[in-house]
């Protein structure tokens, strides 16, 4: 059992090391086959039934359970059946490059870990403990899977309740933003260019020059959201607030499609309230500067349209409760862990274990 347990767990680092493949027959080995027919989309070949669940798809020779077998007679097989056991526990619809890494990694481990076993290594106690804490992150895996597998389980109704609660995360705006930079440019004093003076440094700008600079903004900004709100054209206004900032290049786009209220800044959601035509109160950053809004045109999605989404975030938050409550409640001991460095563990994966070293690789002390 323990030499069985092992296997299944150094080739777990293999599988899940890779990427899911979409789940394909479990049909013994593939070669060029028949094409299936298919409505759209290139043609392509899948693995035909050539090999039988009780054939041989593994034999490793000079290498048998009896030692008293020798030659020819010394060798392991292992049937379709038996291999496809081990890979569909590992990861349903293995696809076929994978599956032979599996086989080759598998028939190493057959082999080496038979050579472990004469030494005693199970023996050390050492062993054991690997053994136990890799027993723990399969079975964490396991009920990871179990978990996001309840948590996939949405109906209908769910979706339709989930829309109708947050119907208005689901309009979608066109949208005028007229943006008014925070301060005007500073315009440095000339370089003196007389002999000697050449590489004077210019001088930075004083408080009270970066003050004018911002209120001389701030008076643009009232006025061009005056001049919004009574219906002129939001691009002239733009390019207006640009050359009064005195900043180079052309003035950005005030056009802003498919908006939703999750693709703008917190403080900016308040605009999807608007009506077509109206125009928002100004909005100022500290930071970055003034924000005038003109509603444009306004929709709100349709149910079909966003299910997908719906669903992924239902299943998201229902498998975020569900391991909520196998974090935290934990306290450590700082004067032998030492203090937390605020990067918390990653939440309970597969079992990544290496399966046999690297040339060359450093071994840890």
């Amino acid at each position: 059992m323990r030499f069985q347990c092992l296997v299944w767990l150094f080739l777990a680092g293999l599988v899940y090391g890779q990427a899911a493949a979409p789940p394909t027959p479990t049909v013994g080995i593939p070669h060029q086959g028949a094409v299936p027919p298919s409505d759209s989309g290139p043609k392509v070949q899948v693995p035909e039934v050539q090999v039988g669940p009780n054939d041989a798809v593994i034999t490793l020779t000079n290498f048998c359970a009896d030692s008293a077998q020798q030659g020819d007679a010394c060798k392991t097989v292992i049937t379709r059946a038996e291999f496809e056991k081990l890979s569909d526990a590992l990861q349903p619809g293995m696809s076929p490059t994978v599956r032979r890494q599996l086989a080759t990694a598998y028939s190493r481990m057959l082999r080496m870990s038979a050579a472990a076993e004469k030494r005693g290594l199970e023996k050390d106690p050492k062993f054991e403990e690997k053994l136990y804490f890799a027993r723990m992150q399969v079975l964490t895996q396991e009920l990871s899977s179990a978990l996001q597998e309840d948590a996939n389980k949405v109906s209908d109704s769910d979706i339709e309740e989930y829309y109708k609660k947050n119907e208005a995360s689901y309009e979608q705006a066109t949208l005028a933003r007229i943006f008014i930079p925070r301060a005007k440019q500073i315009t440095p004093p000339a370089v003196n260019t007389e002999a000697g003076a050449k590489n004077a440094a210019v001088e930075p700008p004083t408080a009270e020059q970066k003050k004018d600079a911002q209120e001389a903004m701030d008076k643009v900004a009232v006025d061009i959201h005056a001049r919004a709100v009574k219906g002129e054209d939001p691009d002239a206004l733009q390019k207006e607030a640009y050359a009064a900032s005195g900043l180079p290049g052309n003035a950005p786009t005030t056009k802003m499609e498919k908006q939703r209220r999750a693709s703008l800044p917190k403080d900016h959601v308040a605009v999807m309230d608007l009506k077509v035509g109206e125009v928002s109160e100004l909005i100022s950053d500290a930071n970055s500067g003034h924000f005038v809004y003109k509603m444009i045109s306004k929709e709100t999605l349709a149910l079909d349209t966003v299910k997908p989404d719906i669903r992924s975030l239902i299943s998201g938050q229902r498998y975020r409760d569900s391991m909520q409550g196998f974090q935290g409640n934990v306290d450590l001991n700082d004067s032998y862990f030492g203090p937390a460095q605020n990067h918390p563990m990653p939440p309970p994966g597969r079992p990544r274990l290496p399966l046999q070293p690297q040339p060359g690789a450093n071994t840890p002390h």
